[in-house]
């Protein structure tokens, strides 16, 4: 569909011009508690879904909820011209749980137009950024469309979550049974963020990911240290030689095979990532830490955008209570993940793993293995002619070009996207790094909110025509 530059121009200035009204809208919804992992806010989650239905069929769509095992699904679409691409759009509109309440500066769910520190206008409450306001961006970018032109010109389907902080249980089963129905030319994803607050990003890699908690079982139960220690195998020793095994003197992973399918940064991408100004120190020093660990020989951008990694995420074990208790624990436990990259396949890292403990064994242990989940990583082909489009587009509206960054942390539904439906998917988000998502005090600064939905009414021009 050809736009002309009027058109474009007078879809932005719809999107200014409703500004206020946008962030109404928004605040409806964030003051929904769509707590999704407490049973305890299901009907809540239900009411987000339903005021996502109901907003999305005043702009045209064709909207309903999908009915799940957990919370439901959100789906609409909208056509556009015969010959006009088909996007897919996902998002998600359950939040995560508010704890601790107390370090709040305003309560959570009664979002407010605020003025920061640094004299920006933010809107807080949870859900601002992640991912209430980042999806609101793109739906109202569409009402923008459809009130200034009286149509959209591509074609819409809508996914909206309601599970994606809770590890999204549903969602396979969901893409299973209505797959066809969603598939498109091309995914669009808004769950990322920018590269500072004045460039925008598109994330071209995410890092995938396997889950594992293995438990070492010794004695029948737990023992006097005085009348068993040193006689009696210790699953708290076992288990921290096994951990201490994971990685070499030079920081590499060593289970067998795991940097297999794991390739060398092009130096054109490593060189573009130098560009940006990213400073090692900043981002250590602001967690309190001033040395790189990891792999040797490998930058901090690189190690966490580009390599694989192995982390123990938590180890209990014996009393760990107020006081002491002089014991010997029967068992012993610890959670560990590994992030992927490349063409790692996660059933071999997993099995790998659990080898690798295996083979680490004394006599009169055993290991007991629950898996936490599995998935690839994700890359873009930096020429794709849809990524090139998005970010031309994004250049237009910010007056810097977009980075092309990649993430240390996953997003599973985007290898989902890729291996069932078969699509690409686009990232393009406008969170910023202090927006406290996950923690107390969440917000999302107005220029984002607003900048967003200049942004996406951009993109969509640019995937039209």
């Amino acid at each position: 569909m050809a736009i002309s530059p009027t058109q474009a121009a007078a879809v932005l200035d719809r999107v200014d011009a409703d500004l206020d009204a946008a962030v109404t809208r928004l605040f409806e919804l964030v003051a929904i508690k769509s707590i999704s992992t407490d049973p305890a806010y299901a009907a809540d989650c239900a009411r987000a879904a339903g005021w996502l239905v109901d907003d999305l069929r005043t702009i045209g769509f064709d909207a309903r909820t999908v009915a799940t095992q957990g919370h439901p699904m959100v789906v609409g679409h909208q056509a556009g011209p015969p010959e006009a691409p088909h996007v897919l759009f996902y998002g998600h509109y359950d939040v995560q749980p508010v704890d601790p309440l107390g370090l709040w500066e305003r309560p959570p769910f009664e979002p407010a137009l605020v003025s920061a520190a640094d004299g920006t206008t933010v809107m807080t409450g949870r859900g601002t950024s992640d991912d209430k306001g980042q999806l609101m961006t793109f739906v109202e970018a569409c009402r923008a469309w459809r009130r200034e032109t009286g149509a959209l010109p591509l074609s819409v389907t809508i996914l909206f979550e309601g599970e994606e902080e809770s590890g999204s249980p549903s969602l396979g089963p969901f893409l299973d049974q209505y797959g066809d129905e969603l598939k498109a030319d091309l995914a669009l994803v808004c769950d990322t963020g920018m590269w500072d607050r004045r460039t925008p990003a598109i994330t071209t890699g995410l890092r995938g990911l396997v889950g594992e908690e293995v438990v070492i079982h010794a004695a029948s139960r737990d023992l006097h240290s005085g009348m068993y220690g040193s006689a009696a195998a210790n699953p708290i020793h076992v288990l921290a030689a096994v951990l201490a095994d994971l990685h070499g003197s030079d920081g590499a992973v060593t289970l067998p095979g795991f940097y297999d399918g794991v390739a060398e940064v092009p130096d054109d991408i490593l060189a573009m990532w130098r560009g940006l100004g990213f400073s090692e120190k900043d981002f250590l020093g602001e967690v309190g830490l001033s040395v790189p660990a990891g792999e040797k020989g490998r930058s901090v951008l690189e190690q966490i955008w580009a390599r694989p990694t192995a982390e123990v995420n938590g180890i209990s074990g014996g009393y760990t209570g107020d006081g002491f208790k002089t014991v010997i624990p029967a068992q012993a436990r610890a959670k560990v993940s590994f992030r992927l990259v490349g063409r790692q396949n996660p059933d071999l890292v997993r099995e790998s793993f659990r080898e690798f403990v295996k083979a680490r064994l004394p006599a009169d242990c055993r290991a007991e293995f629950h898996m936490h989940g599995g998935s690839p990583a994700i890359s873009l082909d930096p020429d794709m002619p849809q990524l090139r489009q998005a970010a031309a587009a994004l250049e237009a509206e910010w007056g810097r070009p977009a980075a092309l960054i990649a993430m240390g942390g996953s997003i599973p539904i985007v290898g989902d996207f890729q291996a069932r439906l078969g699509m690409n998917s686009l990232l393009i988000g406008f969170g910023l790094d202090d927006d406290n998502i996950h923690s107390p005090n969440e917000k999302y600064d107005l220029a984002s909110f607003h900048k967003g939905m200049r942004s996406w009414a951009r993109v969509i021009a640019a995937l039209a025509g």
